[in-house]
């Protein structure tokens, strides 16, 4: 089997176990991250009503830095939790979506701890 399926195969296993466990409300919604080899992606969505409330990427058009490292994934972080902070959502679940917790995705959380996000 090619590596990079068997690589896929593996990710959306973790994501399943995952998500069964990690659902978000309106209260406190999923903090759902996607890393792709140039950029990142963060969301908070309320499963409950099946709707994404904020959004921030690396690609946005006020992204700092360039795309595909840890500074450029801190900026997306902080910028996810203010605009979180702006909606009046405090509180998150962390849904890591099948990735490792380092690097980039630590990165992203570990500043959106900073900017005053709870998880």
């Amino acid at each position: 089997m090619d590596k990079n399926v068997l690589k896929a195969k593996r990710r959306t296993r973790r994501k399943i176990g995952i998500r069964k466990r990690v659902a978000g409300t309106a209260d406190r919604p999923r903090l759902s991250i996607y890393r792709s080899l140039g950029h990142i992606y963060a969301q908070l969505i309320n499963d409950l009503d099946g709707t994404t409330i904020v959004a921030a990427s690396s690609r946005d058009k006020d992204a700092a830095g360039t795309p595909g490292n840890t500074k450029s994934a801190a900026d997306v972080g902080s910028r996810l939790a203010a605009k979180a902070k702006q909606s009046g959502i405090s509180a998150v679940v962390f849904d890591r979506n099948g990735f490792r917790y380092h690097g980039r995705v630590k990165a992203l959380a570990d500043a959106a701890r900073e900017a005053g996000l709870k998880f």
